[in-house]
């Protein structure tokens, strides 16, 4: 029984857990200049990320994500992987990665529990990936994927910041791609923080464009499962992936929110563009506090807003998204 119910009636199965605000990636739109005061060495432990997924667990979630900044960057990230996979209840351990050497983790990744991965592509197109991320890097992350499947996943998902004048032409080629595999493309609309104003005004793209166009190129939406992100997934007869499109300026988005977020410091953030988090780390020092977690974790929930205010402007304390997982 979910057990997390916020004053609207909203219910969390799915818990999106960072364990590290490092990136070693420099996205335009989230760390162009790379991370400049990292807090990564005083990220949550081991044991303190155990009792974490335990307390949620208690509570009725049964999906972690686990995400960063980049969160194979630490080197108990497989272990991080097997603890939360034998947390009972949990039954789904997602991971967010950048996809750095993913092709030679992935199997490791999986083998130590992983169950769903996301990874991130903000172009099929070398040049224009170099140019986003600052790396050269596609190559050995569409490698990781034919590896993932390989290894037994039966799906991923692909995460696509959409970005005007920069990646907005690439729906074709998306497409292209996942015809014959089970890959659903998530393309995410630009989101404002308050380090990036600018690009934002510059970049920002409606999904609703998108979303005509896969109207007219007859897509059907699909219906959103309890525990499932934000996305609308799209499906097709003749293709094999998905498309998913996550649009947080949209009317009502926040409607089905069903995730909270813990931060690599032990704080909940009740959304992405909180004005601020509720520490939860004073009562992650031993097993005899779990009661008491649970009950600040309840207490806590109550104090979410109905929605953001991103179509206002007010990003709260989100300066870039490395240091949440997004």
């Amino acid at each position: 029984m979910n057990k997390l119910q916020d004053r609207q009636g909203r219910r969390f199965p799915y818990l999106r857990l960072s364990i590290t605000d490092l990136c070693n990636f420099r996205c335009q739109y989230c760390l162009p200049d790379g991370c400049q005061e990292p807090q990564h060495k005083t990220a949550i432990s081991l044991d303190e990320i155990r009792r974490i997924a335990t307390a949620f667990a208690a509570l009725g979630t049964n999906k972690i994500r686990i995400s960063g900044g980049e969160p194979s960057l630490r080197s108990d990230f497989c272990s991080i992987l097997r603890t939360v996979r034998d947390v009972p209840g949990i039954d789904t351990v997602a991971v967010t990665t950048n996809g750095y050497k993913m092709d030679r983790r992935i199997e490791r990744w999986i083998d130590s529990g992983m169950t769903h991965l996301n990874v991130s592509i903000d172009s099929l197109e070398p040049a224009m990936f170099h140019r986003i991320t600052g790396h050269d890097r596609l190559d050995e992350i569409l490698r990781g994927i034919d590896i993932g499947f390989a290894a037994g996943l039966p799906s991923i998902k692909v995460n696509t910041v959409l970005m005007k004048n920069l990646n907005d032409r690439e729906l074709d080629r998306f497409l292209d791609w996942i015809k014959d595999q089970p890959i659903t493309v998530r393309m995410i609309e630009l989101m404002e923080t308050g380090d990036m104003p600018e690009f934002f005004n510059k970049h920002h793209l409606s999904g609703k464009v998108v979303r005509q166009q896969l109207l007219d190129k007859g897509w059907v939406q699909m219906i959103r499962p309890d525990n499932a992100g934000p996305a609308q997934e799209f499906s097709h007869p003749d293709y094999q992936g998905r498309i998913g499109l996550i649009m947080p300026y949209s009317k009502d988005f926040c409607d089905s929110c069903n995730r909270l977020r813990v931060n690599s410091q032990g704080d909940l953030q009740l959304c992405l563009f909180a004005e601020q988090g509720y520490s939860l780390r004073h009562l992650l020092q031993s097993d005899d506090q779990q009661e008491l977690l649970t009950t600040r974790i309840q207490e806590v929930l109550q104090l979410k807003e109905d929605k953001h205010f991103l179509d206002q402007g007010f990003t709260g304390s989100t300066t870039n998204l490395s240091i949440i997982g997004g």
